[in-house]
């Protein structure tokens, strides 16, 4: 039977603001480079004060590591559905029009909560780099209201990033989220989202991991940081303990891809990298289209790669709608 959805899911819904920076400004500010830091409004405040003042605003664009994801999807020509939560504000209203009506459903309608929408300050280093101030907002109230069981039981896959772990309840919502999907026999997605997700809040992604997940996405950091292996050959051996399948992104070096049975290394592509914001979230999306529109393992990881370099070679966390198909006529999918 065709589902509905081809991915539900949920995740902070967040508006990027994007600056250039040196790597200096790191230092002179005490800020931890390559890593997502959550932040208080004040201190947010503060921050893009001083980025407006020094740089000026290079990019905004909706945002949000699932997000990225399903706007991606959707953009490719899949279903999805998104559950989030921003404000009744201006800045909710710029989120909400970015994630676009191609594809897309959200719980993200007219009777938005008052507060503040979240946001996410994004400083781009010389060597395309991304590191993170993240307030969140209303979005660290996402709770297991926003778990939809008509809809998780109506999709193929659910998706859960890792972000949501930093708040308590947005953790009890993503475990909710995959008991539902199993209950329904929905496969299950998971991506790690940041370094900083694996590094400092460990217990918690163990805890939502469980029993593992049918398809884990992360990168070669998270990867040997999660499972603390000398080795990238041996890391892969770990993962396998907590997924069926699994895609660790590697850069410019490509991707290796579990695929239940057998390793596929996917190549990279050489491209001028200049901002690697969302270059995770659309490998994700891509890959995620790929894998519930009939194409193999390595058709979809070709698929992602490429999707992934587009990305990183312009700024911003999302692609322009028109590039998706041309993405997909490259490579003879379309």
């Amino acid at each position: 039977m065709m589902k509905k959805y081809h991915v539900y899911g949920i995740g902070n819904a967040l508006v990027d603001k994007e600056f250039e920076v040196e790597d200096s400004f790191f230092e002179e500010h005490n800020i931890e480079k390559g890593f997502m830091t959550l932040v208080s409004r004040e201190h947010q405040e503060q921050l893009l004060e001083l980025l407006d003042s020094q740089v000026g605003l290079k990019n905004q664009s909706g945002g949000g590591s699932a997000a990225n994801t399903l706007y991606a999807l959707s953009q490719f020509g899949g279903n999805a559905y998104f559950a989030g939560k921003v404000a009744n504000d201006e800045t909710g209203d710029f989120y909400v029009e970015q994630l676009g009506h191609h594809n897309i459903e959200t719980n993200l309608g007219h009777d938005r909560d008052h507060g503040t929408t979240g946001r996410c300050l994004v400083m781009i280093s010389p060597d395309a780099e991304r590191t993170m101030h993240t307030y969140l907002g209303v979005s660290e109230e996402v709770s297991v209201a926003d778990v939809h069981e008509d809809a998780i039981k109506n999709s193929e896959y659910v998706y859960i990033e890792g972000y949501l772990v930093t708040s308590p309840s947005a953790k009890a919502a993503a475990k909710e989220l995959k008991r539902v999907a199993e209950q329904h026999g929905v496969k299950t997605a998971m991506t790690f989202s940041d370094p900083s997700m694996v590094e400092y809040f460990t217990e918690a992604i163990a805890d939502v991991l469980g029993d593992g997940v049918d398809l884990l996405f992360c990168n070669e950091k998270e990867a040997m940081l999660w499972t603390a292996a000398e080795s990238f050959d041996a890391a892969c051996e770990l993962l396998k303990k907590h997924a069926r399948h699994f895609v660790v992104t590697r850069g410019a070096l490509g991707a290796r891809i579990f695929d239940g049975n057998r390793y596929i290394d996917v190549d990279g592509h050489n491209v001028q990298a200049v901002d690697t914001n969302g270059a995770g979230d659309m490998f994700a999306g891509a890959f995620l289209y790929g894998i519930t529109h009939g194409y193999d393992y390595q058709s979809s990881g070709n698929l992602a790669s490429l999707a992934s370099a587009t990305t990183v070679s312009s700024f911003g966390p999302r692609l322009p709608s028109e590039d998706h198909p041309a993405i997909l006529r490259q490579l003879n999918l379309a």
